[in-house]
């Protein structure tokens, strides 16, 4: 007979849990597997709530497996270190992104590309080495391998750098690769939300000139006066583009809705770069005339792996960094979801787990 989630493991855990596709929240009990020999165990302190989180609780990409525990933005303190850990010791400030595991030895894994490896482990909603499901940062404890484990800065607050570990490796990782990190490019940054906010501040801080590409016009202010963009422009003013055509090196694209991209495409100079970093559930429309003119290029992106998220969270302590975010109760997770459906957060959700997850 299968093992309940309390009894698969030695370790007692605490977290919150969906159970069905509505998604809603509860507590849980479960267990974590006693720390391994290259395991760091660690007390989960914060942990952002990514939109796919909210995805993934109600089972919008049909992979979904419950209970689910969600949470791959998960901040803390280790606890314990198994006896071939290296790089980590108890006390350390620590996290776990995306990734809990990987085949190891794949070429993706060898070129430090752990996020392309097909047997990639994600850190909730999966099957782990033994088999049993990953469980996520909404909980009290967690345990990894230590090779995807995050060493946090001193400098670096927690509870705003948790969405660095999805939010931030997620823009930061398109900038790098593609060439678009150098100082005196043009950036476009499609949307202003969770993502949007954080590639605007890196790309501010690799020296480039960013202008912000949103539907709001109530973002002008706050794009331009708190996070020092350079230009604004309003996607469904046509004039405002056309002015705009031709004039950036690059665009990272952070929309989850459905969007025209031609618009977009438009803003590339010749040989620009569009990168989709956002997930649209449906199929976008792709006008190839404009990329075959212009020798343009529509990439995709997703996060990054190990080496290059710690280079990230370094990088971001070396030039102060941080999520712009709203820290809540455990107990305020379904409400946070409720909202971040309608984009009510500036930008990023993280739960307070330390002070307020409590079992009982």
């Amino acid at each position: 007979m299968a093992k309940s989630p309390e009894e698969e493991h030695p370790k007692k855990a605490f977290g919150w849990a969906a159970r069905d596709p509505s998604g809603f929240l509860s507590p849980f009990n479960f267990s974590r597997r006693e720390t391994g020999e290259k395991d760091v165990t660690f007390k989960v302190l914060y942990c952002g709530i990514c939109h796919s989180d909210l995805h993934m609780v109600k089972n919008e990409w049909g992979v979904s497996t419950y209970p689910l525990v969600p949470g791959h933005e998960i901040v803390g303190v280790v606890t314990e270190v198994g006896s071939k850990v290296q790089k980590f010791k108890v006390g350390d400030k620590v996290g776990v992104g995306c990734l809990v595991g990987a085949c190891d030895s794949c070429d993706h894994c060898a070129k430090n590309n752990e996020h392309l490896c097909p047997q990639m482990i994600l850190t909730y909603g999966a099957k782990y080495h033994d088999g049993t499901d990953t469980y996520g940062g909404y909980s009290d404890v967690m345990v990894a391998n230590e090779h995807y484990v995050v060493r946090i800065p001193d400098n670096l607050p927690l509870d705003a750098s948790a969405p660095l570990l999805c939010a931030g490796i997620t823009v930061y990782s398109p900038l790098r690769y593609h060439g678009l990190d150098k100082p005196g490019l043009h950036v476009g940054v499609v949307g202003l939300g969770g993502l949007g906010h954080v590639a605007v501040k890196f790309a501010k801080s690799m020296g480039l000139k960013v202008t912000v590409i949103s539907t709001s016009i109530n973002k002008k202010k706050e794009a331009l006066e708190k996070l020092g963009a350079d230009s604004f422009l309003i996607s469904r003013d046509q004039n405002q583009m056309q002015a705009a055509m031709g004039t950036l090196d690059g665009i990272i694209d952070t929309v989850s809705a459905v969007h025209p991209i031609l618009p977009l495409i438009g803003l590339l100079k010749s040989e620009g770069k569009l990168i989709m970093v956002g997930a649209p559930e449906k199929p976008l429309e792709l006008p190839i005339f404009p990329l075959i003119m212009g020798r343009k290029m529509i990439a995709g992106s997703n996060i990054g792996g190990l080496k290059e998220t710690q280079e990230m969270i370094d990088f971001a302590a070396k030039n102060n960094i941080t999520a712009d975010i709203e820290v809540i109760p455990i107990d305020y997770v379904n409400t946070a979801m409720e909202r971040l459906v309608k984009a009510d957060v500036k930008y990023r959700f993280v739960i307070d787990i330390g002070n307020t997850l409590k079992s009982g």
